[in-house]
């Protein structure tokens, strides 16, 4: 299994998981154009994906959904709630087809070619937002962004993920030392809103176990984050608690605007 990321924060996001027969995008927060582009460079071809997930109903992971699907037939996989969320948003100018709408239900596994995956209810303020447990040939990738406070439950998929992609979306101080108005700075430190690098950490610490092999943090804040911040408060709180980065796990902070390196997860 191979994993890129084509972009992770407010600019958009949109994640790739593939093998040698079969593909699986998450989230497609990135204009069409620019994702065929992005397929080009790495000599990948679009046709090779087959299913679509989307974690939640917000622009900046749904925007080309509805013209990725019609062009290349592509099934789209997410909760009721998220699908009507997505159907409202006016940010997608094309509709999902009726045909290509299909439901998953929380903490409910379903088998989508090479990819087995587990969705559960991640925290944040849309219609309602789910992570991913997504197991592929012995391996178990995790992706959880956009949420507000870890919970059991998410702490349960951290344990059990050997790849992990987890949103370190801002620094406390420098939310609140930074230009935005009070009531988003309390939206986005709410138990609905973001989690600071702190809490990504300490949520790490507190749940990962030696099965986890590698930690890409996402969804970076432009404004109140920076990725060397991100990557040495979460360093330095693991190494409070005896895990040592780059010994114990890797770790890496993904690019807001342009891809990752391609990563195979074995």
């Amino acid at each position: 299994m191979q994993f890129i990321s084509f972009g992770s924060g407010s600019s958009g996001n949109c994640y790739y998981l593939y093998t040698p027969s079969d593909g699986l995008l998450i989230d497609t927060g990135i204009g069409l154009r620019m994702l065929k582009r992005h397929f080009r460079d790495f000599g990948l071809s679009l046709s090779s994906v087959h299913n679509i997930l989307i974690t939640h109903d917000h622009a900046d992971h749904i925007k080309s959904v509805g013209s990725l699907s019609a062009d290349y037939q592509l099934p789209v996989y997410t909760t009721r709630a998220i699908h009507d969320g997505i159907f409202r948003n006016y940010c997608v100018t094309k509709k999902i087809a009726p045909d290509k709408v299909h439901y998953l239900h929380t903490d409910e596994s379903i088998q989508l070619g090479s990819f087995h995956v587990t969705p559960f209810s991640v925290p944040h303020d849309s219609a309602e937002c789910v992570g991913y447990s997504i197991d592929c040939d012995g391996v178990r990738f995790c992706l959880i962004t956009d949420v507000g406070e870890v919970t059991p439950t998410i702490g349960q998929h951290i344990a059990a993920a050997n790849y992990l992609v987890i949103e370190a979306n801002h620094d406390e101080e420098m939310l609140m030392n930074g230009p935005y108005p009070a009531y988003l700075k309390e939206r986005i430190m709410s138990s609905h809103g973001h989690l600071s690098n702190k809490h990504c950490a300490e949520a790490l610490a507190h749940y990962m176990t030696g099965n986890l092999r590698h930690v890409w943090l996402c969804h970076l804040s432009e404004e109140n984050n920076h990725p060397e911040l991100a990557r040495k408060t979460v360093e330095s709180i693991l190494r409070s608690y005896g895990i040592v980065v780059g010994a114990d796990v890797m770790l890496d902070v993904l690019k807001r605007t342009t891809p990752s390196g391609l990563v195979e997860l074995k």
